[in-house]
């Protein structure tokens, strides 16, 4: 195991490293920096290139990214263009991203498994067709359309929420919008669920501890559903970074100043060391909950066995 550790640590290097190069590249190429600082006036070019030689965009993108990444390394991520350091950005908007992705994790997790499990054990009757019919619906509705019917019914007609979420972003508050951004990933761990449990319970060790007359829980919990839940919890730790990243609808429309109201201001705004630090750490958020899916495996079946 520690073997195996090590050794995905490793691979995670250059992963990171041309995760990063390409975001860096895309951001720095695709559009003008500086064009951003001026709002709609144009600089002129005095101005553009004391701005440019004051935040190193001056320098080749070689050099550029070099400089950027000595400086990840050290814990230095920049500083944005309205002078604020990126970190400070960072330690307000990621708290609130992490205490909304937990609540659309607990979601996906209570909800879309327990969902599953019971679809897979009636497949073919009512309360399967019923469940399809649903998560289908929910998978082909938007989510910007999910979160501002439920934002009007809600927190505007029946007052039941306030329609934006506070600066303090508690728990209480993200129950909606978590829902609203775990609403497409719930409906897919249900028809993961569902499909894994159907499949697996025509296997032969379900068999045999059916004919063994273990409890009907005990074989479920025991037997069926671990092995079911291998990729189930693979989709899920590959959701997460993507819960975090792709929060930018559901910020915007309840008003969250998370992970997504920083990248979107970043990108509106074309503030390069904004967008390449929050992606930058979205990236290694991906690569570790990736390595903690594939430790998690052998705990959900001992027959696999890391070298």
């Amino acid at each position: 195991m520690g073997r195996y550790v090590v050794r995905r640590l490793l691979q995670m290097i250059p992963v990171f490293i041309g995760s990063t190069l390409l975001i860096f590249l895309m951001v720095n190429v695709m559009g003008d920096p500086i064009a951003g600082l001026c709002g709609d006036k144009q600089c002129d070019a005095a101005t553009a290139a004391q701005l440019k030689k004051e935040f190193g965009l001056d320098k080749p993108l070689w050099q550029q990214y070099l400089t950027y990444m000595g400086n990840v390394f050290t814990g230095d991520f920049g500083t944005a263009f309205n002078g604020q350091k990126v970190t400070e950005l960072m330690s307000t908007a990621f708290p609130v991203t992490i205490r909304l992705t937990v609540v659309a994790i607990v979601f996906e997790i209570v909800i879309g498994i327990t969902l599953g499990v019971l679809t897979g054990l009636r497949r073919g009757r009512p309360v399967d067709t019923t469940v399809l019919l649903l998560t289908l619906v929910v998978i082909s509705v938007p989510t910007f359309v999910t979160g501002l019917l439920l934002q009007l019914l809600l927190g505007v007609e029946w007052g039941w929420i306030k329609p934006s979420v506070s600066t303090d972003a508690t728990f209480s508050e993200l129950i909606v919008p978590g829902l609203v951004l775990a609403s497409v990933s719930l409906a897919y761990v249900t028809r993961l669920t569902r499909t894994s449990i159907a499949e697996n319970r025509r296997s032969d060790y379900v068999r045999t501890a059916v004919a063994k007359g273990l409890p009907r829980r005990r074989v479920i919990i025991r037997h069926l559903l671990r092995n079911s839940l291998i990729p189930v919890v693979t989709f899920i730790g590959t959701d997460i970074g993507a819960l975090m990243g792709g929060a930018i609808v559901t910020e915007r429309i309840f008003n969250i100043h998370g992970v997504g109201y920083q990248l979107y201001q970043g990108i509106l705004r074309q503030n390069t060391q904004t967008v390449v630090g929050f992606v930058t750490v979205l990236v290694l958020v991906f690569l570790v909950a990736n390595l903690l899916v594939d430790l998690l495996y052998a705990v959900l079946d001992p027959r696999i066995r890391y070298a």
